[in-house]
């Protein structure tokens, strides 16, 4: 089976973004966890603190780029969804929220972005 285009590159953005991260020392603990009110893309450990990473992928930087196409709706599904994320599996530690912002190949890494 093919994936649709739109959704092979978002999977390649994301495949992209984990390499990177991991380059970065992060350690991955999930991918695309999905509850009816939001999806976490990527989940990663960097020592005790839990990182919820958003991923956006533009082909090109017209009209703001990745990073200008996350809405403050997205932002409060990933916070909704982390939180529930947590709950769910008993962790009591630090998190924080992050964007990695692909442009064609470009990336873009933004710790705390919200």
């Amino acid at each position: 089976m093919t994936l649709p285009a739109h959704l092979s590159r978002g999977r390649s953005a994301e495949d992209a973004a984990l390499a990177y991260l991991q380059a970065q020392g992060l350690i991955f603990v999930e991918r695309n966890v999905r509850y009816p009110f939001g999806e976490i893309d990527l989940i990663m450990n960097e020592g005790k603190k839990w990182i919820f990473i958003e991923v956006k992928y533009r082909q090109s930087k017209q009209f703001g780029g990745a990073i200008h196409a996350i809405s403050r709706g997205q932002i409060e599904r990933l916070r909704r969804a982390a939180n529930h994320y947590m709950q769910r599996n008993h962790i009591d530690a630090q998190c924080r929220f992050d964007v990695v912002a692909i442009d064609a190949n470009d990336i873009n890494w933004i710790t705390n972005a919200f």
